[in-house]
């Protein structure tokens, strides 16, 4: 891998996995335009990794009181708020893991077409701008029940489909439910630690099971770059996020999407 092609996936992957933009959109075009390989299962981990370590480090005083309120819960037999919110998170994650773990295969063999990845970009694109602009955003993170949590992890499930956008689904359908704009991306972001650390792991797993000739150096720049990254996409969107709202990012992918049907048709 050059120089180049280490940076720019890295910064793809950082920018595009907390944003709702869908990163399949983004890792198709390289492939598309510019014919570059396949990056590599190792790179692919340090690059998860990256982003997950990011989430966790910047949300690190609401992980360790959610860890807190949790355990405490389940010593006292009573949820205080942390630990609420801890197990609604787990909640809202078990859905996309059961659908995802029953559908792998068929996802694999039918869903992950460049056309598929443009119409699902255009298509939840404008369900996010309907959802921005019809939802009450009257209801702060501490008013998430535990229906709403489960619908929002129920459409999580949807994030399988290459180009929905996993962040982009669950804020569409927490500003649906009444919430913030403010209190739909931070239950989003939470949301997607587990997720991200159950797809490391596995790609962990299978870097194992194949063995590895990679490029140590890489490997770490490219984990350093997404990290990096991740942490100033999520700091900058949740800044700049009342003040701009969702739109600007609904119409980067309607012209995302566009010029994938453009290149592909």
């Amino acid at each position: 891998m050059s120089l180049f092609h280490i940076f720019f996936l890295a910064l793809i992957q950082g920018f595009t996995e907390f944003l709702p933009i869908s990163s399949s959109a983004h890792l198709i075009l390289p492939s598309t335009l510019l014919g570059w390989p396949d990056q590599g299962l190792a790179f692919d981990v340090a690059v998860h990794v990256g982003t997950l370590l990011a989430v966790v480090w910047y949300f690190r005083q609401d992980i360790v009181r959610l860890i807190r309120g949790t355990l405490g819960s389940l010593v006292r037999r009573e949820l205080d708020a942390g630990g609420r919110l801890g197990l609604q998170i787990v909640l809202a994650t078990v859905p996309a893991g059961l659908i995802g773990i029953l559908l792998e295969s068929f996802i694999e063999q039918h869903l992950r077409s460049g056309l598929v990845i443009a119409v699902a970009t255009i298509v939840f694109g404008l369900a996010l701008g309907w959802a921005d602009r019809r939802g009450s955003e009257k209801l702060p993170m501490s008013e998430l029940g535990w229906r709403a949590a489960l619908l929002i992890g129920l459409s999580q499930a949807l994030a399988l489909i290459p180009g929905t956008s996993r962040s982009g689904i669950t804020m569409t359908t927490a500003l649906l439910l009444g919430f913030q704009r403010q209190a739909a991306a931070r239950f989003s972001f939470l949301l997607s630690i587990p997720l991200i650390a159950a797809a490391g792991l596995l790609k962990t797993l299978e870097l194992i099971q194949a063995g590895t000739g990679a490029h140590w150096g890489q490997v770490g720049l490219g984990a350093l770059l997404s990290f990096v990254s991740a942490i100033l996409c999520i700091h900058f969107f949740l800044r700049y996020l009342d003040r701009f709202g969702f739109m600007p990012y609904v119409v980067y992918r309607l012209l995302l999407g566009g010029v994938l049907l453009v290149v592909l048709l």
